[in-house]
């Protein structure tokens, strides 16, 4: 068990929070790796990043929005470096299934010289209840492109058990873990769980790569838009339709149904409009 503070980037997101959280549980100190924090970490200011890492040994890395980003891999290569000099010696990142950047941005920890391990996740369970499409769910409709392609989607609270194992286990040096859930679901099958957990109808609508585009930057602008247009035209053409046993292989149980997650999530409030 560690005995020295773990750096969480990202400790405000849905996996970094998890993390944390599950960390403090266990009586883990955490360093918070966000801007706010009492010791700030910015990516866009790599003046935080020494004494954010200053005495840490393990740390959890995760990029926002997307490793996808422009720069992003460049950063994390250089974080790697100030880390090494640090004296950190094991390094969680969190990777993107499908993905050409995120791939590189494992690359980059791979030949950094630390201790790593990889945990590369498919799309999250929890976009529907927390993140961009809660709102749609909420008004019955979830336009997505990418037709019938099935999705094995992933529970957050999965991808924070693996990395608490990687971060505070023996075992887990030099792994990649590639976490899916125990299903392919397309996102009409999604939607119709979503309807049985919220008690109300939600649609699946197929709209094209163009009127996602056009969505999200009326909403986002138009260079969050091209970033994630391109992201979902990499990852939505069934490539990553099949199953992975990184859960079942890093924590020796069977990753959470989406059903499970939707239920679950129902019964917490996530789609109580006064949420």
């Amino acid at each position: 068990m560690p005995t020295q503070p773990i750096l969480v980037i990202g400790s405000t997101g849905k996996t970094g929070s998890r993390v944390a959280a599950r960390l403090e549980q266990r009586g883990i100190a955490v360093r918070h790796g966000s801007r706010r924090a009492p010791i700030p970490f910015d990516w866009d200011t790599p003046e935080t990043w020494p004494a954010s890492l200053e005495g840490i040994k393990a740390a959890y890395v995760t990029y926002f929005p997307d490793l996808a980003f422009p720069g992003a891999v460049e950063k994390v290569e250089a974080l790697c470096r100030v880390a090494k000099e640090a004296g950190l010696e094991r390094i969680v990142l969190l990777s993107g299934r499908g993905e050409h950047h995120a791939r590189l941005g494992e690359e980059a920890v791979r030949a950094s010289g630390l201790d790593y391990t990889l945990v590369r996740a498919s799309w999250f369970a929890q976009n529907f209840s927390e993140g961009y499409l809660r709102e749609p769910v909420l008004e019955g409709a979830l336009p997505m492109p990418g037709g019938d392609v099935a999705e094995p989607i992933v529970d957050v609270d999965d991808i924070a058990d693996v990395v608490v194992a990687a971060l505070t286990e023996n075992g887990h040096s030099g792994e990649l873990y590639e976490v899916t859930g125990p299903r392919l679901l397309t996102f009409a099958d999604m939607a119709a769980i979503l309807s049985e957990a919220t008690k109300h109808t939600v649609r699946h609508i197929p709209i094209s790569f163009e009127e996602f585009h056009k969505g999200l930057a009326d909403s986002a602008g138009p260079f969050i838009a091209d970033v994630f247009t391109g992201i979902a035209r990499e990852t939505l053409d069934g490539r990553n339709a099949s199953l992975c046993d990184g859960v079942q292989r890093a924590l020796g149980r069977a990753p959470r149904d989406f059903a499970e997650f939707a239920s679950a999530a129902a019964r917490a409030g996530a789609w109580s409009t006064a949420a």
